[in-house]
C-alpha cells in the first residue's frame, strides 16, 4: 500500500472560510474488548508551523515511531487533549454515545486550555458525526473519510490519542496482570481470549462485548 503523507490543505480551506481554529479529531480503541475509548483533538491556527516530518495516521506507524512523534505532535498543535470513556460507560450507553462522551471531554480540555471551541471547525475522521449529538452547544463539524491519513491535524490527534491510550493499557499490566495488555492494548487477540477463559473478565473489560 502506498504511503500517503498528510497535508494542511483542508485545514487551510477551513481557515480561509472563516474558522479561527481547526480542531482535528480522531478516536482510538473503538474496536477493543477492554479499556477506554479515547478521542484525541489537535487544535491548529492558520499561522501554524509545518507539521512534523513523518507524521501520519497512527495505524500506519510503528509503536516506536508513534512514541517519537507524540511529543512533536503535541508541540506542533496549538493545544491538544485526549478525552476518555471507560469500559463501564461503553457498556452502559453504547460505543457511539461513549465516543461522543469522550469527544466532549476532549473539547472541554481544549476549552480549558484557551481554545474557543464554538469558534472552531472540528475536522472529524470518518463519515459519521458521532460528536454533535453529545454536545449541548456544538461547533461546526466537518466529516472526512480518511482524514486521519490525509489531514495533518487529524493525524496528530490520532497519534496523540493512540500513544495516550497505549501507555494507559501498558500501565494496567501491574494492576490487572495476566491479560497481556502490553501486547494487545485491550484488543481481542487469541492470547487475550485465552487469558479471559482462564482468569475471567477484569474491571477493564467491556462485558457487553464478550457475549
Amino acid at each position: 500500500m502506498a504511503v500517503v503523507d498528510p497535508t494542511l490543505e483542508l485545514e487551510r480551506e477551513l481557515h480561509e472560510s472563516g474558522a479561527h481554529w481547526v480542531v482535528g479529531c480522531d478516536e482510538v480503541g473503538r474496536g477493543a474488548i477492554a479499556g477506554p475509548v479515547a478521542v484525541g483533538v489537535s487544535a491548529v491556527l492558520a499561522a501554524c508551523e509545518p507539521h512534523p516530518a513523518g507524521l501520519r495516521d497512527s495505524k500506519m506507524l510503528s509503536e516506536k515511531r508513534r512514541e517519537a512523534l507524540y511529543p512533536l505532535a503535541q508541540t506542533w498543535s496549538h493545544a491538544s487533549a485526549v478525552g476518555l470513556a471507560d469500559a463501564e460507560e461503553v457498556d452502559r450507553i453504547g460505543i457511539v454515545a461513549a465516543l461522543g462522551l469522550a469527544g466532549r471531554r476532549a473539547l472541554v480540555h481544549l476549552h480549558e486550555a484557551g481554545v474557543r471551541v464554538l469558534d472552531s471547525v472540528v475536522l472529524l475522521d470518518g463519515s459519521h458525526d458521532w460528536l454533535t449529538p453529545a454536545l449541548s452547544s456544538a461547533p461546526r463539524v466537518v466529516t472526512r473519510i480518511k482524514a486521519d491519513r490525509d489531514c495533518a491535524s487529524v493525524a496528530a490527534a490520532s497519534v496523540i490519542a493512540k500513544v495516550h491510550r497505549d501507555r494507559m493499557m501498558i500501565g494496567y499490566d501491574e494492576t490487572y496482570p495476566g491479560y497481556g495488555w502490553t501486547g494487545n492494548k485491550g484488543y481481542g487477540s487469541e492470547a487475550h481470549f485465552k487469558a479471559l477463559g482462564e482468569l475471567g473478565p477484569s474491571p477493564l473489560h467491556r462485558l457487553t462485548w464478550l457475549h
